[in-house]
């Protein structure tokens, strides 16, 4: 008999509970496994073993924009992991085939990894779920449960899982602090930067202090420099099977933004300050209205975000470029980190994920204190009871407490 299986998280909230890539608050995946009957309410089912794991789903194909490439391209690569453990809920009792199960129960708890790992790949931080446009890559997780019904039958469910990353946050402390950068050329003009602050999200404000000094060992040469236009702008650079024999980059260029200047180099140098919003994505269509989501991705406001997944990676940089005559033009390329939140959204989580790790103070991993197990045999006297039905004369009947 066919069974019905489907998991729940627990009461009013989420399965997934604690904020990945936050170790204090233990991120886990909590629920429970629910098998039922999938056709009579009162026919029992077959069940040998019952298992839950975490699968993360990884795919990339780098020419997948191009109609052209794409059909002489390799084919999209795809790989599965099982992140955590994979969990045995129910096995029936040695010597016996399988158990004639009328309802069952199964409480689980995966705890989700949050060690840097380094060269321990099963103990790194999952990267988030992203897809990015036309499934250049794309990450997704989904929980496996898999039944097995008797010696023969098989039967894997999956039900998606959509996980964000925390540590990017543009309010942690460390993203804070300013970053200063500097670059010289013909030993003439030194550029410098400085970034109060390096972590970004959507419609988040970017400034950058830029200041251009001339060597004053070389001083006449510098007077006769004219710094004729600087541009500041954000590129997202992808990489393709970073960690593979052949990677593939890719770069974009995110927003730019210039400032005409037209003036002979000063001795005192020159300052200025430019700034500009960080690009967001807009999700409504034409009549404002947002379309559905899909189950396994989140709705970011970004195209992309800082990430580093197995099959590649997103890397983010401020550019600065300073078009001169009689020097050479300086490039100078500052490493940030874009947060798939705002500013203000990044502050609203900051309270919620204190009260997190306030509560997973009191979580042990090895000893995460589950519910028992739940499960209703056919045989059990009081079984048909437990689904809400009896036997009256003989005649199935809904009960009436």
């Amino acid at each position: 008999m066919a069974a019905f299986v489907r998991v729940s998280g627990p009461p009013n909230s989420n399965f997934l509970v604690g904020y990945p890539g936050i170790s204090a608050t233990l991120p886990r995946v909590e629920g429970k496994v629910e098998i039922r009957p999938a056709v009579g309410i009162s026919a029992p089912v077959l069940v040998s073993l019952v298992t839950i794991a975490l699968h993360r789903r990884e795919t990339i194909h780098p020419h997948a924009e191009s109609v052209a490439k794409r059909s002489l391209a390799a084919p999209r690569k795809e790989i599965i992991d099982i992140v955590g453990k994979e969990m045995l809920l129910f096995r029936c009792p040695a010597g016996k085939e399988c158990d004639s199960v009328l309802s069952m129960d199964l409480p689980f708890v995966i705890f989700i990894p949050y060690g840097r790992g380094g060269e321990e790949v099963a103990r790194r931080v999952p990267p988030a779920s992203l897809q990015l446009p036309s499934r250049t890559a794309e990450t997704f997780y989904e929980l496996v449960v898999t039944v097995q019904q008797g010696p023969q039958e098989q039967r894997k469910y999956a039900f998606p899982v959509p996980i964000c990353r925390y540590d990017t946050l543009s309010t942690f402390g460390m993203y804070n602090r300013p970053e200063s950068a500097e670059r010289v050329t013909d030993h003439l003009v030194t550029l410098g930067i400085s970034l109060p602050r390096w972590s970004y999200g959507p419609l988040d404000p970017v400034s950058v202090y830029i200041k251009l000094s001339p060597n004053p060992d070389w001083m006449n040469k510098a007077r006769r420099v004219t710094i004729q236009k600087i541009t500041v702008g954000i590129d997202e650079e992808i990489i393709f099977n970073h960690e593979g024999d052949e990677p593939h980059r890719k770069v974009k260029v995110l927003t730019r933004t210039s400032q005409n200047v037209g003036v002979k180099m000063p001795e005192a140098g020159y300052y200025t300050n430019l700034g500009f919003v960080f690009p967001a994505k807009d999700h409504r269509d034409t009549e404002g209205i947002l379309p559905r989501g899909r189950k396994e991705f989140p709705m970011y406001a970004v195209a992309g975000f800082t990430t580093t997944a197995t099959l590649y990676k997103i890397e983010y940089y401020l550019t600065v470029k300073a078009r001169m005559s009689n020097a050479k033009d300086i490039l100078l390329r500052q490493p940030i980190v874009v947060c798939p939140f705002d500013h203000a959204g990044c502050k609203e989580e900051m309270e919620a994920i204190e009260q997190a790790a306030k509560d997973a103070a009191h979580v042990s991993p090895d000893n995460p204190m589950l519910p028992a197990p739940h499960i209703i045999r056919a045989d059990d006297s009081n079984g048909y009871r437990a689904l809400g039905m009896t036997f009256v004369g003989g005649v199935r009947k809904p009960l009436i407490e």
